[in-house]
């Protein structure tokens, strides 16, 4: 005698593979058929551009800095200009040294401009999520 059953299993999908799935899709839905955007969206974004802007104008000035230096190496070893080659050298650490000093002003500025609706924000999170 032949076994002809069916069977069948389900899987829901996880909370975080959820969370995946739909941010997927709100991606890929034309902008009027989208989701409203919600606040824990709104505060990562903030939070990123904080953070992200900081780090990106740190970056560009080490970088810099790192650039001028290097074309005083190459004045001094390649071309033998040796005094401009230990100035240009110097301006170049000075502007690598100032890039996170740069980096921490502008993160400070930007805590103080973004940091009230971040704050607003949670807090909204937070109740909602009490009750």
């Amino acid at each position: 005698m032949s076994d002809n059953k069916f069977k069948y299993t389900y899987k829901s999908p996880s909370l975080r593979e959820r969370k995946d799935i739909e941010s997927i899709r709100n991606f890929y839905l034309p902008k009027d058929k989208a989701q409203e955007e919600s606040k824990e969206n709104m505060i990562r974004k903030l939070d990123n551009k904080v953070n992200n802007t900081a780090v990106i104008v740190g970056l560009i000035i080490g970088i810099v800095g790192c650039l001028t230096f290097g074309v005083g190496l190459t004045m001094f070893l390649e071309w033998n200009i040796y005094i401009w080659a230990v100035i240009v050298s110097i301006i170049g650490t000075l502007i690598m040294v100032l890039a996170y000093p740069i980096y921490g002003i502008i993160l400070k500025k930007l805590k103080e401009k973004y940091g009230p609706n971040i704050i607003k924000l949670s807090e909204e999170i937070l109740q909602e999520s009490q009750k």
